[in-house]
């Protein structure tokens, strides 16, 4: 008997990098994966190497593009029509170093990486609280402290910088707001949200990262299982079971960046991602 038997887990990204080690370890511990991202061709391999190991129900593929509200929705509908619980949400899926902007009208990363997943957590949210014991677990990132605030004008534009780096380290400062505001709104809810550093791991997130980068900046990065352990314990740790919106570097709780403990930037950035969610389902219906 695996320690997660019984519980229902979904993973964003979880065809390649710390996704892919975090759903294959999940599923060891018992639980049954639900795999979200945009290639089932890629996500492909790791569901069935999941289900040789732990059984043909052991996993199961979700088509979900993050840099569309319309995406998001279509894989929201579809992981609720199945007829499961949901215990875990690990909100991993990312991108670094990429330029333009999401169908949406949102700077790319700040779409991708805050948006999607913010989309995808409210619309997923009832289903984790009615589940008992639900974790929502967000990969954020240190770069969150390279910042001190959101430029709201600035994440309905295209990325603006030759690197997107700045813009990458917002929408990491805007996913661990996210987790801690996401805590304080579900305090009378059974749902315990934890946000946390991988590291600075050798994944596809650094892929448009220029040839001639991108293989010598890997050479410095840690390894996927070392960046998977930290989600890892905040999914799966009974320690961290009465614990909430808190953040974590190393499997262990660590203080965010000044930026990072603004609760009233925190509510903020709620605001006005709920603003534009309803704008966007307004327009769809």
């Amino acid at each position: 008997m695996g320690e997660l038997d019984g519980k229902v887990a979904l993973v964003t990204g979880a065809n390649t990098g710390i996704g892919r080690v975090a759903a294959i370890t999940l599923a060891r511990k018992g639980a049954r994966m639900i795999l979200a991202g945009r290639s089932e061709e890629r996500t492909r391999p790791v569901v069935d190497e999941i289900r040789a190991a732990c059984g043909e129900n052991a996993a199961r593929f979700v088509r979900l593009d993050l840099s569309s509200l319309k995406a998001v929705d279509q894989a929201a509908d579809e992981v609720l029509s199945i007829d499961e619980p949901l215990h875990l949400l690990i909100n991993n899926a990312g991108l670094a170093a990429a330029k333009g902007h999401t169908e949406d009208g949102f700077e790319l990363a700040f779409g991708v990486n805050h948006m999607g997943h913010f989309r995808l957590t409210q619309r997923l949210l009832d289903r984790v609280a009615d589940s008992g014991g639900g974790r929502i677990v967000t990969v954020a990132s240190d770069a969150h402290k390279r910042v001190d605030g959101i430029d709201f004008e600035a994440v309905r534009r295209p990325t603006a910088t030759p690197t997107g780096f700045p813009e990458y380290c917002v929408s990491k400062l805007a996913n661990v707001l996210f987790s801690a505001e996401l805590a304080r709104r579900c305090r009378d809810r059974d749902v315990h949200t934890y946000a946390l550093h991988p590291g600075v791991v050798a994944t596809d997130v650094w892929r448009q990262l220029p040839w001639p980068i991108r293989p010598l900046v890997k050479l410095f990065m840690r390894s996927e299982e070392e960046g998977a352990s930290t989600t890892i314990h905040c999914a799966s740790s009974r320690e961290l079971a009465s614990h909430t919106g808190r953040y974590y570097v190393d499997c262990r709780e660590k203080k965010p960046g000044p930026a990072g403990r603004n609760q009233e930037l925190a509510e903020d950035l709620w605001q006005r991602s709920e603003a534009w969610c309803e704008a966007f389902a307004a327009r769809a219906a």
